[in-house]
């Protein structure tokens, strides 16, 4: 199987990088429009602010080549939010893969923003190991898909939210599979297998 990494400008392609040579998966990290495109497997990684990063994939049309892969893609964090129509972040139009806007959260009393921790996974018609259900994923994000007819995966935090989706050859997570300990190994494995 050939996987490849998107490279761009996300902050988490090395930790993307460990986990899967922990699991003893060959990959390669790369921008090159036709190795992508003749991927076996593609995770679009994300850690960043969406506007800088969408601007950074439109010059060098990695945007265009995203949206038109037919292979399973991955996206992790700021990649599963890119995915959508348009976030709220500085007003941005996103890929949309996804039909659905990437909100900001709004902190109360006792819930800060960026909602940072372990938080527990509920699954709805997943893609998903079913053995995740319950199980606690890692979480840094201000922003955040509302539940829509694409969740795959639901989390609580101030308000429910996608924690994962899914539509066609897309897939996507809200949290850090590659900080999320057996939980991120899971999910990993349930990509790998598509």
């Amino acid at each position: 199987m050939k996987l490849i990494i998107i490279k761009y400008n996300a902050g988490n392609i090395q930790s993307v990088s460990f986990a899967l040579e922990r699991l003893g998966i060959d990959f390669h990290i790369t921008d090159n429009p036709e190795e992508i495109m003749n991927a076996d497997k593609v995770i679009f990684p994300g850690v960043g602010e969406a506007s800088t990063t969408m601007q950074y994939l439109r010059d060098r049309k990695l945007d265009q080549l995203i949206v038109n892969l037919k292979q399973p893609l991955l996206g992790v964090c700021l990649g599963m939010q890119l995915m959508c129509n348009y976030s709220e972040e500085n007003n941005t139009e996103c890929l949309g893969i996804f039909n659905e806007s990437v909100r900001l959260f709004h902190p109360t009393l006792d819930m800060k923003v960026p909602h940072m921790g372990w938080n527990n996974l509920t699954l709805s018609n997943s893609w998903l190991d079913p053995a995740l259900e319950n199980q606690y994923a890692y979480f840094v994000h201000s922003y955040y898909v509302p539940v829509n007819s694409l969740t795959s995966a639901i989390t609580e935090y101030i308000t429910p939210f996608s924690a994962a989706m899914h539509k066609d050859n897309f897939y996507a997570v809200q949290f850090h599979p590659e900080k999320s300990a057996n939980a991120g190994e899971l999910v990993l494995k349930s990509f790998l297998k598509l």
